[in-house]
């Protein structure tokens, strides 16, 4: 098989930002009705549950002819194969050296209604790991709010493009301890990040990597500048407020001076 990844497609060739979002939509709706748990996450999820902001999105250059390259969906492992047969049977087709290679973790589409569809199972697994146990039925169509921002925050090596997105979803959404429309507080202890030196230390990096963004980006008003520092600031002290773990001071006690994260290879 011939693998066409979005960079090689003419943008006259190339799917419209709602193509992308009415596929999500109908990926997530038809799993839904078959049975199988669907979530869409990344930017694009961003997108579709900030809508309110969506005037901030465009101003943040951060809606495009390519804005989106594919759709990012997570579900559980035990549904791995039926799930397969789900997205193959939407006319998406794979790759066997992918299938070898990722099989187990995620799955990856190509040739569909969008250039490419990645479904991750249980977990996203990059420089740090969100887990999704339970959390999936808390949300639709995306993954919850709190996860969607650890997507983001687990980034080491974070560019503009995650600081914008995660700008947008802060100032969207208020900080609670439930997951109806609010970034649920509690996401800090589902991913482990008070036993997990790492995890902290890059999570608390990119929070204040928003609030020097948020005071650079002059597309964003004060009052924007002012709701996003103070979610930060409320998260953050959040964090450093709660008990760390035995394992976790030890590991602070060795910072930087060892790899803190997974390195991720690009496929």
């Amino acid at each position: 098989m011939t693998v066409r990844l979005p960079a090689d497609i003419p943008i006259e060739e190339y799917p419209k930002p709602e193509v992308f979002i009415e596929e999500a939509h109908a990926l997530v709706d038809e799993a839904g009705r078959k049975g199988l748990t669907l979530r869409v996450m990344g930017g694009m999820a961003i997108y579709m549950h900030s809508k309110d902001q969506e005037t901030l999105w465009r101003n943040l250059a951060r809606l495009g002819s390519k804005v989106f390259t594919d759709i990012d969906l997570v579900a559980y492992g035990k549904q791995r194969n039926d799930l397969y047969e789900f997205v193959q049977g939407r006319g998406y087709k794979t790759d066997p050296r992918f299938l070898y290679q990722f099989g187990k973790k995620r799955h990856i589409f190509f040739q569909g209604r969008v250039p490419m569809v990645e479904i991750f199972y249980d977990q996203l697994e990059m420089n740090h790991t969100v887990p999704y146990a339970g959390r999936l039925e808390k949300d639709s169509p995306t993954v919850p709010l709190g996860e969607l921002m650890m997507q983001k925050l687990q980034v080491v090596k974070i560019n503009e493009k995650d600081l914008k997105d995660l700008i947008v979803l802060i100032r969207a959404h208020e900080i609670g301890e439930d997951d109806n429309e609010k970034i649920n507080i509690n996401v800090f202890d589902y991913v482990d990040l008070f036993n997990d030196w790492g995890w902290y230390h890059t999570a608390t990096m990119n929070l204040n990597n928003i609030k020097k963004k948020a005071g650079e980006y002059t597309q964003l008003s004060e009052d924007d500048r002012r709701i996003v520092n103070q979610r930060v600031d409320k998260m953050l002290a959040h964090i450093e407020g709660k008990p760390k773990s035995f394992k976790w001071k030890m590991r602070a006690k060795m910072g930087e001076k060892t790899m803190w994260y997974n390195p991720v290879e690009d496929w």
